[in-house]
């Protein structure tokens, strides 16, 4: 059979830390094929308060639980309810911890076999990019009396199931029910950090070990995917798994955008873990020097790009620039000598290879030399900033409601705000463009991307950035 008894379960809790926080409500529905047998449900009291963003959220109060039974005396009751069932959940792994915990709290051992309607949802339906509970409800036109109340948020889960066996054929859902299942022993504990609440937007995220240590830091289209999925998914590298199983803390930064999620793990790696910029470096060719060299190697860090107008290149390290000039040399037969590769005065080595042209020893003229180096530097050339002055590129995540605007010039962030008042702020009295070769490559790809296009606003000629 392939959907076996199933104990579909959903818990409210005091928090998203099965290790300090405590369930609040429990919602069972025992199912056989597609038969409901049993549903059960009841408010537990955890002992401690409810802090008062979790009973705004839920809807569940400290007065609603008052006289509620605690957990160790309904834990024989919820237990029988489970046996021999796979353990269904939305996002199963909360749940999971959740009850596994509490046992152990108890003295008790339990486990059982799971199955994640959210990894389930996914393969059956890869084409929408979203797939928490909310979505699902929003998608398939489902009326739920109580979000976030435990029998409730069941059903629609025992609910989404029938309709996928209705509009599925069996091969279709099998491949989804592989990718969701996991036997018992497979279901690692989730780390620190409010993971329920994660946000269904774009941002960042640092995970930690049990000593602080970071142990990566990341960013996400969706936040709430990628990080639940980094704990939950059953097929990972060697490497991922164990680098799940030493975090111990995570720390989320929800976004408006991709980009300011990008924006976000830059500031991060360099804050957290004193990452360096990469180094930028060019070639500035100094027309109106009279003697060799004419090319002058340049570190582009922290200078105004307005300024570049006869720089070359944007290489990582002095020593990558000048293998990129060799290399242009080589292919064009210019002078070592000229472009500042050699120094000493008298013929480059090169034009005794006949790799050199010879304007060294006067077989060409300089301006036949410089007219081919005008050549070779051009595929070097740094893009030109595509907007006549400085640029607002907009993000906002409706669902989320998460609004950023960032102020960009000549490929310089000036600032990012998230309210109307400090960006104008910002436009009046911006810093000076101080060049960053990370932040460059980072815009560089958002740029080019078409569907970007109508996030860039082009800062008002009134308002425009001016002394700099």
């Amino acid at each position: 059979m392939l959907f076996p008894r199933l104990a579909i379960v959903d818990l409210e809790t005091t928090g998203a830390d099965p290790s300090r926080d405590h369930i609040t409500e429990i919602g069972i529905l025992v199912t056989e094929g597609d038969t409901l047998i049993e549903q059960w449900s009841s408010l537990i009291n955890p002992g401690v308060p409810i802090p008062l963003r979790i009973q705004e959220l839920v809807g569940i109060t400290n007065e609603m639980v008052a006289e509620a039974p605690r957990f160790e005396q309904v834990a024989e009751e919820v237990m029988a309810r489970l046996e021999g069932a796979v353990f269904v959940a939305h996002n199963v792994r909360f749940d999971y911890n959740f009850l596994r915990t509490a046992y152990e709290r108890l003295g008790k051992l339990w486990s059982a076999p799971v199955m994640c309607t959210v990894k389930f949802s996914r393969a059956m339906d890869p084409e929408f990019p979203r797939h928490g509970l909310d979505a699902i409800i929003a998608r398939n036109g489902y009326s739920i009396e109580s979000r976030h109340r435990a029998l409730d948020d069941a059903s629609i889960v025992w609910r989404f199931l029938g309709d996928a066996r209705q509009r599925a054929d069996a091969p279709r859902l099998q491949r989804a029910w592989d990718k969701a299942f996991t036997p018992s022993s497979g279901v690692p504990r989730l780390p620190r950090g409010d993971l329920e609440g994660l946000a269904d937007c774009p941002g960042a995220w640092v995970f930690r070990s049990a000593t602080g240590q970071i142990l990566d830091i990341g960013w996400a289209r969706n936040l709430r995917s990628q990080v639940l999925g980094f704990f939950t998914a059953t097929r990972q590298s060697a490497k991922n798994r164990k680098l799940a199983a030493a975090v111990h803390d995570v720390d989320t930064w929800p976004c408006a955008g991709e980009l300011g999620a990008q924006l976000k793990e830059l500031t991060l790696a360099r804050s957290l873990r004193d990452q360096p910029a990469t180094g930028a470096y060019g070639w500035r060719w100094l027309h109106h020097a009279i003697t060799p060299p004419v090319l002058s190697l340049e570190n582009l860090d922290g200078s105004d790009p307005a300024n570049w107008q006869d720089v070359y290149g944007c290489m990582r390290g002095e020593r990558e620039a000048s293998i990129a000039l060799r290399e242009l040399a080589s292919r064009h037969h210019l002078c070592a000598m000229r472009i500042g590769l050699e120094h000493g005065g008298g013929p480059c080595q090169a034009v005794h290879l006949g790799r050199c042209a010879g304007v060294c020893i006067d077989r060409e003229t300089t301006l036949e030399h410089d007219q081919r180096l005008a050549t070779a530097l051009a595929s070097l050339k740094q893009r030109v900033w595509p907007f006549p002055g400085p640029v607002v590129i907009r993000e906002f995540d409706a669902p989320s409601g998460n609004n950023e605007s960032h102020l960009v010039d000549q490929w310089c962030l000036l600032g990012s705000s998230r309210d109307e008042a400090s960006l104008a702020g910002l436009i009046a009295t911006p810093p000076s463009r101080r060049f960053d070769a990370d932040t460059y490559r980072l815009l560089a790809r958002w740029l080019s991307n078409p569907e970007n296009a109508a996030s860039v606003h082009a800062v008002p000629a009134a308002t425009a950035i001016s002394g700099q």
